[in-house]
């Protein structure tokens, strides 16, 4: 008989996660991730997020079961059977995408994103952004709202919302996608390899100040910004047998 898992509970601080992971917890035991075999993760997508940045380092897979609202990165939640939905688990590697954001004043910071780097306005005024891919001019200037590069596993969340396209798990591609671009008029973006280099930088910083934001992890008033395939990340997830990342992205494009 193989041994039994290691499993390390992590939980949002939203009531029913807390609550869940204490009839886990009290079920079948608790260790620090570090130790776990398993990590299973209580909560929305929010918290699966927060939980695979904060995990990154290590190669423990992430099970997650939904305790909050949409949870497309979550399965459904059950308190019964949980060993043998992890036994049974069908796993999906995700790269994330790596950010390095340069500010007016000459910092630099980096950042991971699962599921997009997006470009933002700062201010009343649009955006404006010359873009590179793989060192080449590819748009001398896009008015907009902003701008982002998105993941599959993120095409469906503000991809999907700034009318870009929803990509299958295993595309290996990139979506490139305007915010209410202005000039060119009705410009949706592009598809980019998976290897594309992208580089974003800020027309007029000063009158047209941006923002960049890796995940919800912000840096203001850059003036550029760069955005590769991490090169060592790798995030495991786990999912019940049927209801994959892959499943759920075709369902996402017949909704």
């Amino acid at each position: 008989m193989a041994p039994r898992k290691k499993i390390a509970f992590l939980a949002s601080n939203a009531d029913l996660a807390m609550q869940a992971r204490n009839t886990f917890v009290h079920k079948y035991g608790d260790v620090a991730v570090d130790q776990a075999d398993v990590i299973v993760a209580l909560g929305g997508d929010g918290f699966m997020l927060q939980t695979l940045h904060t995990t990154q380092d290590l190669p423990t897979p992430v099970y997650g079961m939904n305790r909050g609202t949409v949870g497309f990165l979550m399965n459904e939640f059950s308190e019964d059977d949980l060993l043998y939905r992890l036994e049974a688990a069908e796993e999906t590697i995700i790269a994330p995408l790596f950010m390095r954001a340069e500010q007016r004043d000459g910092t630099v910071k980096t950042g991971i994103a699962i599921n997009e780097v997006s470009l933002l306005r700062q201010g009343p005024q649009a955006a404006k952004l010359r873009i590179y891919v793989d060192g080449k001019l590819r748009m001398a200037e896009l008015a907009c709202d902003g701008a982002l590069v998105a993941t599959p596993a993120g095409s469906t969340a503000y991809n999907y919302s700034a009318h870009g396209p929803i990509l299958p798990i295993d595309s290996d591609v990139l979506a490139l996608t305007a915010m209410a671009a202005f000039r060119p008029r009705r410009w949706r973006g592009a598809l980019l390899p998976h290897g594309a280099k992208v580089r974003f930088e800020v027309i007029d910083p000063d009158k047209r100040p941006v923002m960049a934001d890796a995940d919800s992890r912000s840096v203001r008033d850059v003036v550029a910004v760069d955005i590769e395939k991490h090169r060592t990340v790798q995030h495991r997830l786990l999912f019940d047998p049927g209801h994959g990342l892959e499943e759920r992205l075709i369902q996402e494009q017949f909704a």
